[in-house]
């Protein structure tokens, strides 16, 4: 396995597009996380971030601002073959950074994963306190009325 130094994170890029929407999209069959369209990712290509090993894209993530206020970490995944290598916290750690630099007060995510979350501060909260998610985003979702992702929160 590859070790984690040789992981490279940066902002997405065009040439990225694929890479990301086939991540986002394995993971969404497997239902894991919610599907994305390669037009839905090119609209907010430059939101996302990718961990790159020799030229490969292994893991993606995303910071969408809902109001200056608060911010989502969306599509955070890592290929298989390099979970547990540090990857997915260094993601995190990023978009934190990212948030930071611009000011945004409070970060959710939605997880099956809470403990990822929380080796990084956030708090395990109920999602009916975000309803700028909630009444924006997760309605159109069908998952809506059978919700099984976890809310987490960190406050900056």
């Amino acid at each position: 396995m590859p070790a984690l130094a040789n992981a490279l994170v940066r902002p997405a890029e065009p040439d990225d597009l694929e890479a990301i929407s086939v991540l986002v999209n394995f993971y969404a069959d497997l239902g894991n996380l919610l599907p994305r369209s390669t037009n839905q990712i090119a609209e907010n290509l430059e939101h996302f971030i990718v961990a790159e090993i020799d030229s490969d894209i292994v893991g993606c993530a995303s910071l969408e601002l809902f109001t200056r206020n608060l911010g989502e970490i969306r599509s955070l995944m890592v290929d298989a073959e390099h979970q547990r290598l540090g990857i997915a916290s260094n993601l995190i750690i990023t978009l934190i950074t990212r948030a930071r630099d611009m000011d945004v007060k409070r970060v959710m995510a939605l997880t099956y994963v809470p403990e990822l979350f929380h080796k990084h501060d956030f708090r395990t909260v109920d999602k009916s306190i975000f309803p700028e998610k909630v009444w924006g985003i997760c309605i159109n979702c069908y998952k809506f009325h059978n919700c099984d992702e976890i809310a987490v929160l960190l406050e900056l």
